[in-house]
Protein backbone atom coordinates (compact mmCIF):
# COMPACT_ATOMS: atom_id res chain seq x y z
CA UNK A 1 0.00 0.00 0.00
CA UNK A 2 1.74 3.09 -1.35
CA UNK A 3 1.56 6.32 1.30
CA UNK A 4 -1.25 8.39 1.80
CA UNK A 5 -3.45 5.34 0.83
CA UNK A 6 -4.83 4.79 4.01
CA UNK A 7 -6.04 8.22 4.55
CA UNK A 8 -7.94 8.07 0.91
CA UNK A 9 -9.66 4.85 2.27
CA UNK A 10 -10.62 6.46 5.48
CA UNK A 11 -11.91 9.30 3.55
CA UNK A 12 -13.49 7.50 0.94
CA UNK A 13 -15.41 5.17 2.95
CA UNK A 14 -16.31 7.69 6.25
CA UNK A 15 -16.80 11.34 4.91
CA UNK A 16 -19.61 9.70 2.99
CA UNK A 17 -21.59 8.70 6.02
CA UNK A 18 -21.96 12.33 6.58
CA UNK A 19 -22.00 13.35 2.78
CA UNK A 20 -25.50 11.44 2.60
CA UNK A 21 -26.70 12.16 5.49
CA UNK A 22 -26.58 9.11 8.02
CA UNK A 23 -24.82 10.48 10.87
CA UNK A 24 -23.45 14.58 11.11
CA UNK A 25 -20.24 13.03 12.67
CA UNK A 26 -18.18 9.94 11.52
CA UNK A 27 -14.93 9.24 12.54
CA UNK A 28 -12.29 6.11 12.06
CA UNK A 29 -8.94 4.92 11.38
CA UNK A 30 -6.79 2.72 9.37
CA UNK A 31 -4.00 0.72 9.69
CA UNK A 32 -2.20 -1.92 7.28
CA UNK A 33 1.92 -2.08 8.02
CA UNK A 34 3.50 1.48 8.15
CA UNK A 35 0.29 2.91 6.96
CA UNK A 36 -2.01 4.37 8.72
CA UNK A 37 -4.25 7.14 9.64
CA UNK A 38 -7.01 8.79 11.88
CA UNK A 39 -9.51 10.82 10.54
CA UNK A 40 -13.28 12.10 11.91
CA UNK A 41 -16.00 14.55 9.79
CA UNK A 42 -18.98 16.54 10.00
CA UNK A 43 -19.96 18.31 13.44
CA UNK A 44 -20.67 17.26 16.80
CA UNK A 45 -24.42 18.30 16.03
CA UNK A 46 -25.98 19.73 13.18
CA UNK A 47 -23.77 22.65 12.01
CA UNK A 48 -26.76 25.01 11.33
CA UNK A 49 -26.77 24.61 15.57
CA UNK A 50 -23.86 25.84 16.14
CA UNK A 51 -21.92 22.67 17.02
CA UNK A 52 -18.51 21.95 16.95
CA UNK A 53 -16.40 20.33 14.24
CA UNK A 54 -15.55 16.62 14.89
CA UNK A 55 -12.06 15.89 15.11
CA UNK A 56 -9.68 12.79 15.41
CA UNK A 57 -10.33 13.66 19.63
CA UNK A 58 -14.15 13.85 19.50
CA UNK A 59 -15.87 11.15 21.40
CA UNK A 60 -18.22 8.21 20.36
CA UNK A 61 -19.84 6.15 22.31
CA UNK A 62 -18.52 2.15 21.50
CA UNK A 63 -21.53 0.39 22.87
CA UNK A 64 -20.91 -3.34 23.04
CA UNK A 65 -16.94 -2.83 21.84
CA UNK A 66 -16.61 -1.86 25.20
CA UNK A 67 -16.88 -5.86 25.86
CA UNK A 68 -13.57 -6.20 24.23
CA UNK A 69 -11.90 -3.79 27.09
CA UNK A 70 -13.37 -5.38 29.67
CA UNK A 71 -12.28 -8.71 28.42
CA UNK A 72 -8.55 -7.56 27.87
CA UNK A 73 -8.88 -6.55 31.72
CA UNK A 74 -9.99 -10.13 32.80
CA UNK A 75 -7.25 -11.29 30.18
CA UNK A 76 -4.54 -8.93 32.50
CA UNK A 77 -5.97 -9.48 35.66
CA UNK A 78 -5.63 -13.42 34.86
CA UNK A 79 -2.10 -13.27 33.61
CA UNK A 80 -1.21 -10.94 37.26
CA UNK A 81 -2.39 -13.88 39.18
CA UNK A 82 -5.36 -11.52 40.42
CA UNK A 83 -7.96 -13.83 38.95
CA UNK A 84 -8.62 -16.98 36.98
CA UNK A 85 -10.38 -17.87 33.31
CA UNK A 86 -11.64 -20.79 35.15
CA UNK A 87 -12.78 -19.04 38.53
CA UNK A 88 -16.69 -20.01 39.01
CA UNK A 89 -18.56 -16.71 39.02
CA UNK A 90 -19.38 -17.19 42.69
CA UNK A 91 -16.21 -16.44 43.80
CA UNK A 92 -16.53 -12.71 43.32
CA UNK A 93 -20.18 -12.57 44.41
CA UNK A 94 -21.66 -11.55 47.71
CA UNK A 95 -22.87 -14.67 49.61
CA UNK A 96 -26.37 -15.67 48.21
CA UNK A 97 -26.15 -13.81 45.06
CA UNK A 98 -24.86 -16.93 43.08
CA UNK A 99 -26.87 -19.09 40.40
CA UNK A 100 -28.65 -22.17 41.81
CA UNK A 101 -26.26 -25.00 41.85
CA UNK A 102 -25.87 -26.87 38.66
CA UNK A 103 -23.84 -29.67 36.78
CA UNK A 104 -20.52 -27.17 36.20
CA UNK A 105 -20.27 -23.66 37.25
CA UNK A 106 -20.03 -20.42 35.11
CA UNK A 107 -16.78 -19.45 35.23
CA UNK A 108 -14.90 -16.23 34.16
CA UNK A 109 -13.72 -16.96 31.07
CA UNK A 110 -17.70 -18.40 30.22
CA UNK A 111 -18.67 -14.48 30.62
CA UNK A 112 -16.39 -13.53 28.35
CA UNK A 113 -16.64 -15.93 25.27
CA UNK A 114 -20.68 -15.50 25.80
CA UNK A 115 -20.39 -19.64 26.24
CA UNK A 116 -22.22 -19.24 30.13
CA UNK A 117 -25.42 -20.02 28.85
CA UNK A 118 -26.63 -16.37 30.05
CA UNK A 119 -29.55 -14.68 28.31
CA UNK A 120 -29.14 -12.23 26.65
CA UNK A 121 -30.42 -9.56 28.99
CA UNK A 122 -31.07 -9.47 32.70
CA UNK A 123 -35.06 -10.58 33.03
CA UNK A 124 -35.47 -8.04 35.66
CA UNK A 125 -33.55 -5.30 33.66
CA UNK A 126 -37.07 -5.28 31.24
CA UNK A 127 -39.65 -3.76 32.84
CA UNK A 128 -37.29 -0.47 33.73
CA UNK A 129 -35.75 -0.59 30.39
CA UNK A 130 -38.63 -0.94 27.83
CA UNK A 131 -40.62 2.11 28.99
CA UNK A 132 -37.27 4.03 28.20
CA UNK A 133 -35.42 2.10 25.69
CA UNK A 134 -34.86 4.59 23.19
CA UNK A 135 -34.07 7.11 26.17
CA UNK A 136 -31.48 5.39 28.67
CA UNK A 137 -32.44 2.41 29.12
CA UNK A 138 -29.61 1.00 31.47
CA UNK A 139 -30.08 3.81 34.14
CA UNK A 140 -30.14 2.87 37.49
CA UNK A 141 -29.53 -0.62 37.35
CA UNK A 142 -27.16 -1.03 39.87
CA UNK A 143 -25.57 -3.80 41.84
CA UNK A 144 -27.88 -5.41 43.69
CA UNK A 145 -30.49 -5.62 40.20
CA UNK A 146 -27.28 -7.30 39.17
CA UNK A 147 -26.68 -10.02 41.61
CA UNK A 148 -30.85 -10.78 41.93
CA UNK A 149 -30.99 -11.61 38.37
CA UNK A 150 -27.45 -13.61 38.75
CA UNK A 151 -29.22 -15.51 41.90
CA UNK A 152 -32.16 -16.58 39.88
CA UNK A 153 -29.74 -18.09 36.71
CA UNK A 154 -29.62 -21.96 36.27
CA UNK A 155 -26.06 -23.56 35.66
CA UNK A 156 -26.57 -25.90 32.79
CA UNK A 157 -23.92 -28.85 31.95
CA UNK A 158 -21.09 -27.88 29.38
CA UNK A 159 -20.52 -27.15 26.85
CA UNK A 160 -23.12 -24.78 26.39
CA UNK A 161 -24.45 -23.21 23.63
CA UNK A 162 -22.78 -19.86 22.34
CA UNK A 163 -25.17 -17.02 22.96
CA UNK A 164 -24.49 -13.25 22.86
CA UNK A 165 -24.84 -11.74 26.18
CA UNK A 166 -24.64 -8.16 27.20
CA UNK A 167 -25.75 -9.32 30.59
CA UNK A 168 -22.54 -12.30 30.78
CA UNK A 169 -20.25 -9.27 29.97
CA UNK A 170 -21.95 -6.64 32.06
CA UNK A 171 -21.48 -9.18 35.15
CA UNK A 172 -18.29 -9.71 34.16
CA UNK A 173 -17.20 -6.73 34.48
CA UNK A 174 -18.71 -6.41 38.12
CA UNK A 175 -17.12 -9.28 39.13
CA UNK A 176 -13.28 -8.25 38.03
CA UNK A 177 -14.18 -4.97 39.74
CA UNK A 178 -15.09 -7.19 43.04
CA UNK A 179 -11.95 -9.08 42.73
CA UNK A 180 -10.07 -5.65 42.60
CA UNK A 181 -11.96 -3.94 45.61
CA UNK A 182 -12.10 -0.79 42.90
CA UNK A 183 -15.06 0.53 40.12
CA UNK A 184 -15.25 -1.23 37.11
CA UNK A 185 -13.96 1.97 35.18
CA UNK A 186 -11.10 3.06 37.73
CA UNK A 187 -10.08 -0.49 37.05
CA UNK A 188 -9.67 -0.52 33.55
CA UNK A 189 -7.90 3.08 33.50
CA UNK A 190 -5.60 1.63 35.72
CA UNK A 191 -5.00 -2.03 33.88
CA UNK A 192 -5.51 -1.30 30.51
CA UNK A 193 -6.09 2.44 29.32
CA UNK A 194 -3.54 4.36 30.96
CA UNK A 195 -0.53 1.68 30.04
CA UNK A 196 -1.99 1.52 26.34
CA UNK A 197 -1.88 5.62 26.36
CA UNK A 198 -5.58 5.77 25.65
CA UNK A 199 -6.19 8.88 27.58
CA UNK A 200 -9.28 9.52 25.58
CA UNK A 201 -11.16 6.54 26.12
CA UNK A 202 -13.44 6.92 29.41
CA UNK A 203 -16.89 6.43 30.39
CA UNK A 204 -17.44 10.72 30.08
CA UNK A 205 -18.42 13.15 32.54
CA UNK A 206 -20.88 15.92 32.31
CA UNK A 207 -18.34 17.89 30.91
CA UNK A 208 -16.80 15.48 28.55
CA UNK A 209 -20.65 15.02 27.35
CA UNK A 210 -20.89 18.96 26.42
CA UNK A 211 -17.70 19.80 25.19
CA UNK A 212 -15.85 16.41 23.67
CA UNK A 213 -18.49 13.91 22.82
CA UNK A 214 -20.82 14.07 19.33
CA UNK A 215 -24.25 14.03 20.26
CA UNK A 216 -26.25 10.69 19.60
CA UNK A 217 -29.00 10.95 16.96
CA UNK A 218 -31.52 8.25 15.91
CA UNK A 219 -33.40 8.95 13.26
CA UNK A 220 -31.98 12.60 12.64
CA UNK A 221 -32.99 13.57 15.99
CA UNK A 222 -31.11 13.99 19.00
CA UNK A 223 -31.31 11.42 21.72
CA UNK A 224 -29.74 11.32 25.34
CA UNK A 225 -26.71 9.04 26.08
CA UNK A 226 -26.90 5.99 27.61
CA UNK A 227 -25.44 5.49 31.25
CA UNK A 228 -25.01 1.72 31.96
CA UNK A 229 -24.17 1.31 35.67
CA UNK A 230 -23.72 -2.40 36.67
CA UNK A 231 -23.59 -3.16 33.04
CA UNK A 232 -20.28 -0.41 32.16
CA UNK A 233 -18.37 -3.51 31.37
CA UNK A 234 -20.98 -4.16 28.22
CA UNK A 235 -21.15 -0.71 26.77
CA UNK A 236 -19.98 2.31 28.65
CA UNK A 237 -16.95 3.08 26.82
CA UNK A 238 -16.34 6.28 24.84
CA UNK A 239 -13.60 6.92 22.01
CA UNK A 240 -12.10 8.76 19.89
CA UNK A 241 -10.46 7.90 15.99
CA UNK A 242 -6.78 8.56 18.10
CA UNK A 243 -7.38 6.11 20.27
CA UNK A 244 -8.87 3.73 18.49
CA UNK A 245 -6.02 3.16 16.34
CA UNK A 246 -3.64 2.94 19.45
CA UNK A 247 -5.41 0.00 20.70
CA UNK A 248 -6.27 -1.38 17.32
CA UNK A 249 -2.48 -0.98 16.86
CA UNK A 250 -1.59 -3.16 20.18
CA UNK A 251 -3.44 -5.81 19.33
CA UNK A 252 -1.91 -6.51 15.66
CA UNK A 253 1.68 -6.04 17.45
CA UNK A 254 0.84 -6.96 22.02
CA UNK A 255 4.94 -6.46 21.61
CA UNK A 256 4.85 -3.03 21.80
CA UNK A 257 2.40 -2.65 24.80
CA UNK A 258 4.08 -2.82 28.76
CA UNK A 259 4.64 -6.33 29.09
CA UNK A 260 1.83 -6.89 31.86
CA UNK A 261 0.13 -6.30 28.77
CA UNK A 262 1.61 -8.04 25.41
CA UNK A 263 0.71 -11.31 27.15
CA UNK A 264 -2.80 -10.41 27.38
CA UNK A 265 -3.43 -8.42 24.14
CA UNK A 266 -2.00 -11.94 22.59
CA UNK A 267 -4.63 -14.15 24.60
CA UNK A 268 -7.69 -12.19 23.37
CA UNK A 269 -6.84 -12.81 19.77
CA UNK A 270 -6.79 -16.95 20.50
CA UNK A 271 -10.05 -19.15 19.37
CA UNK A 272 -11.42 -20.64 22.42
CA UNK A 273 -15.44 -21.50 21.36
CA UNK A 274 -17.24 -22.27 18.46
CA UNK A 275 -19.33 -19.13 17.18
CA UNK A 276 -23.22 -20.23 16.72
CA UNK A 277 -22.68 -19.28 13.06
CA UNK A 278 -19.90 -21.55 11.97
CA UNK A 279 -17.29 -20.57 10.73
CA UNK A 280 -17.23 -18.07 13.51
CA UNK A 281 -15.19 -18.66 16.80
CA UNK A 282 -15.34 -17.02 19.54
CA UNK A 283 -12.11 -15.42 21.66
CA UNK A 284 -11.96 -13.37 24.52
CA UNK A 285 -14.14 -10.62 23.59
CA UNK A 286 -14.09 -10.82 20.03
CA UNK A 287 -15.65 -13.04 16.93
CA UNK A 288 -12.72 -14.74 14.39
CA UNK A 289 -13.27 -16.17 11.39
CA UNK A 290 -9.89 -17.14 8.88
CA UNK A 291 -11.18 -16.03 5.34
CA UNK A 292 -8.66 -17.04 2.16
CA UNK A 293 -5.68 -17.54 4.74
CA UNK A 294 -6.18 -14.62 7.09
CA UNK A 295 -7.65 -14.27 10.53
CA UNK A 296 -10.08 -11.56 11.27
CA UNK A 297 -11.33 -10.78 14.20
CA UNK A 298 -13.56 -8.27 14.66
CA UNK A 299 -16.38 -6.50 16.98
CA UNK A 300 -19.48 -4.06 16.47
CA UNK A 301 -21.06 -1.83 18.80
CA UNK A 302 -24.68 0.63 19.14
CA UNK A 303 -26.42 2.45 21.65
CA UNK A 304 -29.49 4.20 20.99
CA UNK A 305 -27.58 7.14 18.98
CA UNK A 306 -24.18 5.95 18.25
CA UNK A 307 -22.79 2.95 16.02
CA UNK A 308 -19.25 1.16 16.27
CA UNK A 309 -17.56 -1.20 14.43
CA UNK A 310 -13.76 -2.28 14.32
CA UNK A 311 -12.09 -4.97 13.09
CA UNK A 312 -8.45 -6.76 12.72
CA UNK A 313 -6.37 -9.07 10.74
CA UNK A 314 -2.90 -10.02 13.13
CA UNK A 315 -1.43 -11.67 9.46
CA UNK A 316 -2.38 -9.25 7.55
CA UNK A 317 -1.31 -6.27 9.59
CA UNK A 318 -4.28 -4.32 8.75
CA UNK A 319 -6.90 -2.78 10.92
CA UNK A 320 -9.93 -0.56 10.48
CA UNK A 321 -12.21 1.34 13.20
CA UNK A 322 -15.46 3.02 12.13
CA UNK A 323 -17.53 5.27 14.34
CA UNK A 324 -20.44 7.45 13.90
CA UNK A 325 -23.16 9.59 16.01
CA UNK A 326 -26.40 7.27 14.94
CA UNK A 327 -27.90 4.58 16.08
CA UNK A 328 -28.09 1.71 14.40
CA UNK A 329 -30.57 1.59 11.50
CA UNK A 330 -32.33 -0.07 8.54
CA UNK A 331 -29.68 -1.46 6.17
CA UNK A 332 -26.72 -0.84 8.61
CA UNK A 333 -24.87 1.73 6.66
CA UNK A 334 -22.20 2.41 9.24
CA UNK A 335 -21.43 -1.23 9.87
CA UNK A 336 -21.45 -1.74 6.61
CA UNK A 337 -18.76 1.22 5.81
CA UNK A 338 -16.72 -0.51 8.32
CA UNK A 339 -17.05 -4.03 6.47
CA UNK A 340 -16.39 -2.88 3.31
CA UNK A 341 -13.55 -0.67 4.57
CA UNK A 342 -11.84 -4.18 6.19
CA UNK A 343 -12.15 -6.06 3.26
CA UNK A 344 -10.20 -3.29 0.79
CA UNK A 345 -7.56 -2.85 3.52
CA UNK A 346 -6.77 -6.70 4.38
CA UNK A 347 -7.63 -8.03 1.05
CA UNK A 348 -7.04 -4.87 -1.51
Amino acid sequence: MSPGTAGALLTGHVRRLVEDGTATAAAGTVIRGPDRAAAAFGHHGRPGGGAPPAGPGTLFALGSLTKTFTALLLAEMAGAGLVAYDDPIETYLPPGAGPRPGPSPITLADLATHSGGLPRLPLNLYPRALPRFFGDPYAGYGPADLYRATARLRQRPAPRPVRYSTFGVGLLGQLLANAADAPWHQLLTTRVLAPLGLTGTTVPDDADLTTRTATGHRRGRPVPHWRFDALAGAGALYSSATDLQLYLTALLDPATAPPPLADALTSVRLRRHPGPRPPDHKTLGWDLREVRGRTLLWHTGGTGGFTSYAAFSPDAGTAVAVVANTTPGRGQPVLGAGRRLFREVAFG
